[in-house]
Formats: structure tokens, sequence, C-alpha cells
């Protein structure tokens, strides 16, 4: 009988145990289809396209090897923990990843020793000094856990390819101190500040700086990257010397800036090791004709002050760091789910790093995002408008950054037409209008998509401030913006809107629907600023055109694509304005309508954009998730681009457009718009203001618009 029992208690151990395997089996870890290492700015953005750091070799965001190799040596054993190479090291096992939003952390273990890799971006929204700092930390953190101690070193090496366009450019280095940090420093030797734009480019002007604290780092040498890897695998050297052979190409024998960190005997207690990479990019945006600097570069800042700066702050930075990624995840999670919460922390460094800041003559932020693997403009306008819920959420500060460049430039002389521009130019020369006919005409435009755009912007930048004073310098623009909807809004004419890669449509709904709200903005700016008359007009005209527009675009159990296509639909994610700033223009069962349809018309791995393909967007998709009224029908939306993420064979930074039948992208990668996934986290008044409440950066008094 006792035996019995044993055998009954065992058994139920059993049980259990498989139980728990196969629930980990069910619910599998995160599988994001590229990981942040580096993610600064448009240039300085490098990730990881492997489900291990060992599978390949880092890349930047354009798909170009950027070179980072990282190896520990554990008892004289030497370990791939980043990069493929060399291949006579073996790879340690790699137990996890875990992408937050400020940090990407790899554990790695062995029978000996539990490795831990962070990189970490001080990514905080409330100090732009910080923020705008190309600068990235690594830190290896061993610890032994078989009750024993262990030699410990750690290898990194960055070649010159981070430095270069194309790989056959010369390249240059030397070593510099700069009080306690030992730096080694790799250029190009023409240094072509600004000379290139496009969209597939890496920046071959500025340096490279990889640093580490005099006293920490055990050696460090700028030589051939096979030679510096080869030493360390071999007897955990590196060559004696640097290289003196310059300027040569960067793909001739590799040149990398390299360094070897002894942790010494490790035991149960962990020991750890940091350095710093950064990125002197000298002048970082053409403004109409005028150099900008970064703006952490704002008050005469050289490389030598940012790289002090990082080291003296770096633990704090830490502390803070950590702080803000628990609060924000368990914020995300609350709001959104364990699903929706990955998928923002995979977004926040992505759309950070295709934007940069720079500073304009007076010292004021300046925010341009790239349009990255589109067409490489910036500063365009439906980029900002779904990227911008992340600095709404977050920054009030760099909302009025991004907007600023648009509104001086449509304010100008050179802007001549009614409706807002689509962009001011292509990365990093911002000095007027690329898309369409640009300033020469009206053809190809965005007319009522980018003025719907910044009339909503505006007015949630105006709602979560308090007050419209940033809008009414503006005024007599965005008056005749609002006019512009007035005639052309609610049946628009056959032109492109954001999606305009599904080419032209004339009398889109769900285009409608943003200048109908674009008008209630409008309304709503009118009243902050004390205009009752016309926000009751205006209010009165949005509720009229959205009577309109219901009777227009009803189609049975759902709304049409287009007003005189029976039989179509799309996804009406402008709609989710009307709650967010509280316009009640809609009514409420327009909403529940379209998420029932939603529901049963969703794919394997989302909802597809309309009828016309089987394709989405990402953002789009969780803002038409947001307009759910309950948290079941939000997280039914939400979760397929979560299992889209996990599934999708094309390993690149997050893409925005994909297939929702079989998770391939179908373009973009790497784009700023992925900020927009933040949007459900303004509904939440008390969470948006609280987040928003801590940007304590004071901007105004821009420099006059040097564009004329």
């Amino acid at each position: 009988m006792h035996n019995v029992v044993h055998l009954v208690a065992l058994l139920g151990v059993v049980a259990v145990a498989w139980q728990a395997v196969a629930a980990e089996q069910a619910a599998p870890a995160f599988r994001p289809p590229a990981v942040p290492l580096v993610a600064c700015d448009p240039y300085f953005s490098i990730w990881s396209c492997a489900d291990k750091l060992t599978g390949d070799l880092p890349r930047h965001w354009t798909g170009k090897i950027h070179c980072m190799v990282s190896m520990v040596r554990i008892d004289g054993k030497a370990y791939r923990v980043m990069g493929n190479q060399p291949t006579e090291a073996p790879a340690m096992e790699q137990a996890s990843v875990q992408v937050l939003p400020t940090r990407t952390i790899y554990q790695f273990r062995s029978a000996e020793v539990r490795l831990t890799l962070t990189f970490m971006t001080a990514a905080l929204p409330n100090d732009l000094d910080v923020l705008s700092r190309p600068v990235t930390y690594v830190t290896w953190e061993a610890t032994a856990v078989d009750g024993k101690e262990h030699a410990v070193s750690v290898y990194f090496d960055a070649t010159a390819e981070l430095v270069v366009n194309a790989v056959e450019q010369q390249v240059v280095w030397s070593r510099e101190t700069i009080g306690e940090l030992s730096a080694l420093k790799l250029g190009t030797k023409e240094q072509p500040v600004l000379a290139k734009q496009g969209d597939d480019l890496r920046i071959d002007w500025g340096y490279l700086y990889v640093a580490a604290g005099k006293g920490i780092v055990t050696k460090q040498v700028l030589a051939p990257a096979h030679d510096c890897r080869t030493a360390f695998a071999a007897n955990g050297a590196l060559p004696d010397t640097d290289d003196k052979n310059m300027p040569r190409a960067a793909n001739d024998n590799w040149p990398a800036a390299a360094c070897v960190f002894d942790l010494g005997k490790v035991g149960a207690a962990a020991v750890s090791r940091t350095l710093i990479l950064a990125y002197d990019d000298i002048y970082a945006i053409e403004y109409f004709k005028s150099k900008l600097r970064a703006y952490w570069r704002r008050k005469g800042a050289e490389a030598a002050d940012l790289l002090t700066s990082s080291a003296k702050e770096y633990e704090a930075l830490s502390q803070r760091c950590k702080a803000f990624d628990d609060e924000l995840m368990a914020d995300l999670t609350k709001v959104g789910g364990e699903k929706y919460a990955a998928i923002c922390a995979l977004a926040y460094r992505q759309c950070l790093a295709a934007n940069k800041i720079a500073a304009d003559a007076n010292g004021q932020p300046l925010l341009f995002p790239k349009e990255n693997f589109s067409n490489g403009c910036i500063a365009t306008v439906d980029v900002i408008y779904p990227m911008d819920p992340q600095f709404l959420l977050f920054s009030p500060a760099l909302t009025k950054a991004s907007l600023q460049p648009i509104l001086d430039y449509a304010n100008s002389k050179r802007w001549r037409f009614p409706f807002a521009p689509h962009d001011l130019g292509t990365y990093p020369k911002a000095n007027g209008q690329v898309y369409g006919d640009g300033e020469r005409g009206e053809g190809n435009q965005m007319p009522v998509e980018e003025t719907g755009n910044m009339l909503l912007l505006l007015a949630a930048l105006a709602k979560i401030e308090g007050n419209a004073d940033y809008a009414a310098k503006y005024w007599p623009l965005l008056t005749k913006w609002a006019e512009y909807l007035k005639s052309k809004g609610l049946d628009p004419e056959n032109q492109l809107c954001t999606d305009d890669f599904a080419g032209h449509l004339a009398h889109n709904v769900n285009l409608s629907a943003k200048a109908i709200l674009g008008l209630a903005a409008y309304s709503l700016l009118c009243e902050m600023k004390g205009d009752q008359a016309q926000a009751t007009a205006y209010r009165a005209l949005a509720k009229d055109y959205a009577a309109k527009w219901v009777q227009m675009a009803d189609d049975g159990d759902h709304y049409r694509l287009a007003f005189d296509k029976k039989d179509t639909w799309s996804q009406k994610y402008n709609l989710v304005w009307d709650s967010i700033l509280g316009l009640k223009i809609f009514p409420p069962e327009v909403v529940a309508k379209e998420i029932a349809f939603y529901k049963k018309t969703q794919k394997r791995y989302g909802l597809p954009l309309d009828n016309r393909q089987p394709y989405t967007k990402l953002d789009w998709t969780i803002w038409t998730a947001t307009l759910a009224a309950n948290r079941e029908d939000f997280d039914a939306l939400v979760a397929p681009v979560y299992d889209f993420l996990n599934a999708t064979p094309d390993r690149v930074p997050m893409t925005d457009w994909y297939f929702t039948q079989n998770a391939k992208k179908a373009g973009f990668q790497a784009r700023s718009v992925v900020g927009g996934v933040f949007i459900r986290m303004l509904t939440q008044p008390d969470v948006w203001k609280k987040w928003a409440g801590r940007d304590k950066t004071r901007v105004g008094n821009w420099a006059p618009f040097p564009g004329g």
C-alpha cells in the first residue's frame, strides 16, 4: 500500500512536470524578426537578424553587415556570443533574449558560467540631452553556476564597416585618451559630410568610438579583425601593436577596433564589464541649406564631452533605464496585455532609431524621421502621423519638434498650396518637398491626407497640454487647411493617401473619415483658443458630414472602401481619434459594426488593410484594434500581429507592411511608423497624462525658418 501511494504521488509529480513542459511548448518565448542592438538614429542602427546572436553577423537596418563580434573565454576555452565568426570558436548556448524598451538582454549558459550580454541605449524620453546621444552601452556580466571559480575574459570588436557606405571606401583609425577613458576611433579618409542623400545608404562621415575605462579594459588594439579574433580564441590575447597600414579600404583585411576585458576569477558573485559605442556625425541634417548639429552638440559639445558624460553617468542611467522599462512594461501589459506589451517594446527603439534629433540655430530641437525602406524622404507627414503616438505619449516637446519643420515650411513663401505638404526632401537633406510634383504643382500629392494628419496631431498635442498655444502661432495656416477640408474632405477626389502603395483611389471612405475628424479637431482647437463661434460652426459641419458619411458608406454589416463601390471594405483606423480626442462625431454603432466585421474577416496573421489585397499595415491594425470597446475584441485583433512577428520568415527590423495569410513581408522595414502601436495608451487619460507629464523639456523660440 505504501508503495502504491508513493507511485501515485510520483505520477502526480510527473503529470505536473509534463503539464509545465506542455505549457512552455504551447507558449514559446517571443521571437522578434530582428533584435535591436544599437538603436540611435537612421545611420547608427544595428540589429541581430537571426534566432541566435551567434547565428549571423549584426547588420545595419538596410541589411548590410555592420560587423561586431564578441567572445568569452572560460578557463581557457573560447566561445562565441555575438557573430558567426571565428568558426573555430563554438557558440555558447543562448538561453534567452529579451527586448525591453531601452535594453536588449541576452542570456548565455555553459556548465560553468552564466553570461548576460546587455545592449542599452538610454532612450529616456523625458531627458533630451541623454536621448539624443548616439551612444549604446554593451555590458557583459558573468556568474559561476557550479559552485566553483572560473577564469573569465571577454572580447569585442567592431570593424570599419560601421563607418562606410560601401566597403571599398578608404578608412583611417587612431587612439584617443579622454580623461579616464581609452578610446579607439575609426572613420573614412574622405569625410564627405552630408554629401549623399537617399534610402539605401549608410553613413560615411564622422567617427565611431569604442571606449572603455583605462582601469577596466585589459587590452585594446586597432588591427585586422581576423588577427584579433584568432589571437583571442587561441590564447586570450590581441596583436601586440596597432596596424599602421592606412588609409585602406574597409574590406582590405577588415580593420577593426578590438578590446579584451579580464574579469578574473568569477564565482557566485556577478562580475561585469561595460564599453561604450558612440558615433559622432559632426553635422546631422541639412535644413534648407543650413547644416544642423545633433541636439547633444547644441552647446558646443564635442566627442570627448559625449564620451566623458556617457561614462560618468552610466550607473545612474542603467538604474533609470531599468526603472523606465519596468514601469512601462507594466503599464503596457495592464492596458493591452502581454502580447501588446511585447510589440510595443520592440517598436520603441525602432521608432526612435528612424529619427534624428537636431538643433536649430537657437538650440531648439527639431525631429527628422527618415522614411526607411520606402523612398528615403525626410520629415514625411504621413510618417509623422502614425509615429507620433509614441511621442505624444512620452514627449510633447518632441511632438512639437516633429511638427515644427512642417509648419514653418507650409507657412513659408516656398509652399503655395492650400493643403499641407508631404515631406521636406530626401534624408538627410531637408531642402523642400520631393514627392509627387513637389513645389511645382498639385500632381500626385496627398492633400486631404496630410492636411487631416496635421490638424489631428495639433489637436492631440493641445489636448495633452491643456491649451492650444502652440497651434495658435500658425492660426491663419490652420484655418486655411480647415477650409480646404471643408471643400474637399467629405468625398475626396481621385488621390493618394498614406497607403500610396495601393494606388490612387477616389471617394475613399477612410480618408473621408480623416477629413471629417480633422474638421472636428480644428473645432476643438478653436474652442481651446477661445473662438466659440468657429468651434460651434466647425463641429456642426463635422457632425453633418459624419451623418452623410454613414449613409454614403453603408454596406450592410460594414462600411465600404469607397463610397461608390458596393461589396468593398477597409480598415477605418482614422476613426480612432474620435474617442481619443473626445470629439464624439461618429455614432458609436459605426465602430461596433466595423469591429464585428473585422473579427470575422481577419486572417491567420492579421486583418487585411482592405478587400483588394491580403496584405496589411501593422501600425494601422493596432489603431483599428484600439477602436474596440472591450479588451476581448482588442486582444482578438492584436494576437495575430504578435503571431506574425513570431512567424515571419523575413528577418528584418519590424516591417509594417506584410501579407496576412503567410506572414511574408510585402515591403518596408525599420520604419518609425511602428511608434503608432502606442496609440492604445492614449485612450487611457490617466496613463497618457502620467507619461507626458514627465517631459520637462521646455521648447519654444525656434530659429526663423531658413528656407525663406
